[in-house]
C-alpha cells in the first residue's frame, strides 16, 4: 500500500483538473490577448477562474491577480507593496517563523533599500502576542506580513485580530497574509480581517503547479516588477497561463462546492491522526508539536508535526519511503537539503527533537487507511532505527 502524506508540500491534482488543463493546452489554446474567437475563448477561462476565486473571498474579479504561484505572490505583495509606499516609511513587521518566500523578500528590502525588519516571536503554540505586535508598530511601519497557517506545524494565527490591531494603529499600513496553507481549507474573509494583500497557490489544493494568485484590495498600490504587455491591468505583464488558471479555478470550485463538509473531513482525519501518532511509542518518546488535543480545531485541519526521539527525521523519511509512505522533514518549498527548522526553534521544541521531527499532512483525497498504514510502519521501524541512533 502507498500512503502519500506530504500534502502540505503538494497535492495530487483532481482528475477533472488534469483533464481540463490538457484540453486547454491542446484544444482551447488561444492567447487571451488575441481578438479572434480562440482568444475570446481563452479569455473566458481566465475570467471564469477569477470569478470563482473572487466568490470564495467575497470580493470582485478585479481584485485577483494571477501569478506563477505562492512564492511570486508573496514577493509581489512584499516588494511591490513596500516600494510603492516607501515614502510613508521603511519598517516591516513579520514573524520569526515565516516561510522563506516571505523572509527572503523582507531581507532583500533590508539589504538593498534600507528597510528595517521587526521579527515578532511566537509562543509554543505558534501564536503571536497581539500586545507584542502593538508595541512593535511605528509611525514609519509600511507593511505587516503574517502567515495564516504555519506550513510546518499547522499553527493558525488570528489574522482578524492582527488586522484589526494594525488598522487601529494606522489604516494606511499594508496588511499582507500568506494564506498558501490556509486557502481552500479554512474560511477567509479579507474584508472582515482588514487584509490588503493575500497570497495563495494552486498546487496546495489539488490544482496545477506553476499557478497561484494574489488578492489585492481596492486602492492598494504596488510596483509591478514584471513589465511588458500590460496584462492584468498592468499589474503583472506576460501572456496569461490559461491552462494553469483554468485548472486553478476548477480546483477552487471543487474545494468550495461543499466546503464545510471538506473541512469537517480534514479535521476528523486530524483528530484520528493525533490519537494514532501520539500513542506510537510506549516509552513516551513521541511529541506532537503546537497541537493541544483539546483544541485541535483551532489548528490547521491538515498538518501534524510529530517529534520522534532517537531517530533523525531524514533517516525516518527515507526508511518510510522504502515502505511506500511519503512524509516530510519540514518545508519542502525552500530546499531539498533539510537543516534544523527555524520554526521548531521558534516554538521552543526540545533540542533532542529539532532534527527528529516529521511532518504528516493529508488532503481531501486522503483515506484513513493511509494514516493507519503510516503509523504501523513507524511503529515497526522505530525500535530498529533507534538501535542505530547517533551517540
Amino acid at each position: 500500500m502507498e500512503a502519500y502524506l506530504d500534502n502540505a508540500a503538494t497535492t495530487r491534482a483532481f482528475d477533472e483538473v488534469g483533464a481540463l488543463v490538457a484540453r486547454v493546452m491542446c484544444e482551447d489554446y488561444g492567447n487571451p490577448s488575441s481578438l479572434h474567437a480562440k482568444g475570446v475563448e481563452a479569455e473566458r477561462y481566465v475570467r471564469e477562474a477569477a470569478d470563482i476565486i473572487a466568490g470564495t473571498l467575497k470580493t470582485a474579479r478585479k481584485n485577483i491577480i494571477f501569478t506563477s504561484g505562492g512564492t511570486e505572490s508573496n514577493n509581489m505583495a512584499i516588494i511591490g507593496g513596500c516600494l510603492a509606499n516607501r515614502r510613508r516609511g521603511r519598517h516591516i513587521i513579520t514573524t520569526c517563523f515565516e516561510h522563506a518566500s516571505v523572509q527572503q523578500p523582507c531581507l532583500y528590502l533590508e539589504q538593498n533599500f534600507g528597510y528595517e525588519i521587526t521579527f515578532l516571536p511566537v509562543d509554543p503554540m505558534g501564536h503571536v502576542d497581539v500586545d507584542e505586535l502593538r508595541g512593535a508598530l511605528r509611525e514609519d511601519t509600511v507593511l505587516v506580513s503574517i502567515m495564516m497557517v504555519n506550513n510546518e506545524v499547522g499553527a493558525v494565527l488570528d489574522v482578524e485580530e492582527i488586522g484589526k490591531t494594525v488598522k487601529q494603529f494606522n489604516k494606511d499600513i499594508l496588511f499582507h497574509v500568506d494564506a498558501i496553507q490556509a486557502y481552500g481549507k479554512m474560511k477567509i474573509n479579507p474584508r472582515r480581517a482588514k487584509i490588503d494583500l493575500l497570497s495563495a497557490s494552486g498546487h496546495k489544493l489539488h490544482g496545477p503547479k506553476g499557478v497561484g494568485f494574489l488578492y489585492a484590495a481596492d486602492g492598494v498600490r504596488m510596483h509591478p516588477y514584471i513589465h511588458g504587455g500590460g496584462q492584468q491591468q498592468g499589474r503583472r505583464s506576460g501572456t496569461d497561463n490559461v491552462p494553469g488558471i483554468a485548472g486553478l479555478g476548477l480546483a477552487v470550485k471543487r474545494m468550495y462546492d461543499d466546503h464545510e463538509k471538506t473541512v469537517e473531513r480534514l479535521y476528523s482525519l486530524k483528530e484520528y491522526a493525533w490519537q494514532l501518532f501520539h500513542t506510537l511509542d510506549d516509552d513516551g518518546g513521541v511529541r506532537i508539536h503546537a497541537c493541544d488535543p483539546q483544541r485541535i480545531r483551532e489548528t490547521a485541519p491538515h498538518i501534524l508535526s510529530v517529534g520522534i526521539e532517537g531517530v533523525r527525521s531524514e533517516v525516518f523519511l527515507h526508511a518510510l519511503e522504502e515502505r511506500g509512505v511519503y512524509v516530510s522533514s519540514g518545508s519542502a518549498c525552500s530546499s531539498n537539503h533539510p537543516g534544523i527548522s527555524s520554526t521548531l526553534k521558534a516554538i521552543g521544541v526540545n533540542e533532542k527533537l529539532l532534527d527528529a521531527t516529521i511532518r504528516v499532512s493529508w488532503s481531501a483525497l486522503t483515506e484513513q487507511a493511509e494514516l493507519d498504514h503510516a503509523a504501523a510502519q513507524i511503529r515497526e521501524l522505530l525500535p530498529v532505527l533507534r538501535k542505530y541512533q547517533r551517540k
